[in-house]
């Protein structure tokens, strides 16, 4: 028998009880659909966390040094300095002290206000952003003169600025740990501008916030030239804090590449869990196609002695139940896909719409991961269909004529 007409005697099989057909490709359509999901979500997920970083900035290195009950600790000048040392590799650095002080106008107190000190090297004129990605709205940001006088002048978040000032917050006062200070710039939105959020922060010269920390863990935002020189400034500001402290557990250091690595890393591996279980319904899957298989060898014995006493071999009954076992998947598995590339376009859109921030992801199927789940549907149905084949392929004929 040709492969053609087995082929069509496949679909007629399936077309003569759909619903058990339908049922029968249930497990691969929802198996194929939710690797579709998974898979969609994963890539979207990755190419936004890397658009983020992208606009932060692949060259941003963090330094965070540990409180430690060493005679010195690491300075802002020494940083500086180091910049001056080595400008083939360093760009600019900026502390970044967390302060931890009461932020209040009149009456109103926000408890949950970030306070940080740093220098007017964290923001870059030229990109009219700071190094971790925020945009200056109005006013300007911390001038030199500012940080070097320690001026009571502050530059403030979206969320601040509409809650305390009602969007009219440039030139207003508010007070911190009760000390009064100016508002000269207000930045732009970032995250949702609620409460907690990125958008309600407050940036400060980093020597009065020094003044109001605890004396905890100190941190800096350095920037390399290019991210080609990233990996060179790391190991230059490592031998720095290593003559100073002679400890590598009292500081970390972290590029932003390998900060990206790390994350693609978990995310990796996280998809390659789900895609797991979502496959363990493609098993499923295939174990109704065998189940149903054998039932049909068996309502279908009489044919089968028919076709082997005119003639027909082992071979050919085998290869029509396996063509109708992958037929059965492949079907499945086409629904499958529209299912799932309909479902993951549902939640790009549900994403743009409900989560703030969000407009740059999108769970867009590749062609690849398709191509791979429609040709698992289909082995999956030629794999367990084979069993069911064989038994039929091994009916003797006289036997299966007086089958009833």
């Amino acid at each position: 028998m040709k492969m053609g007409q087995s082929f069509r005697m496949a679909i007629k099989s399936l077309m003569t009880s759909k619903m058990r057909a339908l049922l029968t490709m249930l497990g691969i359509i929802i198996g194929v659909a939710a690797v579709i999901i998974i898979v969609s979500l994963g890539n979207g997920m990755q190419q936004y966390m890397n658009a983020q970083f992208d606009q932060v900035g692949v060259n941003l290195i963090q330094v965070y040094v540990y409180p430690s009950g060493n005679n010195r600790d690491v300075e802002p000048e020494d940083f500086y300095q180091l910049v001056e040392k080595y400008p083939q590799y360093l760009d600019s650095v900026s502390p970044y002290l967390s302060a931890s002080a009461a932020v209040r106008h009149g009456t109103d107190e926000y408890k949950h206000t970030s306070v940080y000190g740093v220098s007017e090297t964290l923001y870059n004129a030229e990109k009219n952003q700071t190094v971790n990605g925020e945009k200056l709205k109005e006013g300007r940001f911390l001038s030199y003169v500012d940080v070097e006088r320690e001026q009571k002048v502050c530059v403030i978040g979206n969320y601040l600025n509409q809650d305390m000032f009602q969007g009219k917050g440039l030139g207003q006062t508010l007070t911190i740990g009760g000390i009064p200070y100016t508002v000269i710039g207000v930045l732009d939105q970032k995250a949702d501008s609620t409460e907690g959020s990125g958008d309600d922060v407050v940036y400060l010269p980093y020597g009065l916030a020094g003044q109001m920390s605890s004396g905890g863990m100190q941190a800096y935002l350095v920037t390399s030239t290019s991210q080609d020189t990233s990996s060179a400034a790391k190991g230059v500001i490592e031998r720095m804090l290593y003559r100073i402290y002679q400890d590598e557990g009292a500081y970390m250091v972290m590029t932003m590449s390998e900060m990206m690595e790390m994350m693609d890393s978990m995310l990796g591996v996280l998809m390659t869990i789900l895609v797991i279980i979502a496959a363990i319904s493609l098993v499923v899957g295939g174990i109704g196609i065998m189940n149903i298989m054998l039932v049909s060898v068996t309502e279908r014995t009489r044919e089968i002695g028919i076709r082997k006493s005119l003639g027909a071999k082992g071979k050919d009954i085998r290869s029509q139940f396996i063509i109708e076992a992958g037929t059965t998947s492949a079907i499945g598995g086409v629904i499958g896909i529209a299912l799932g590339v309909l479902l993951a376009n549902l939640f790009t859109a549900l994403a743009s719409a409900l989560v703030s921030g969000a407009d740059g992801f999108a769970a867009v199927p590749t062609a690849g991961g398709i191509a791979v789940s429609f040709g698992v549907s289909v082995g999956i149905g030629i794999l367990f269909g084979y069993l069911p084949a064989n038994k039929a392929a091994k009916l003797n004929p006289i036997d299966a004529l007086r089958y009833d």
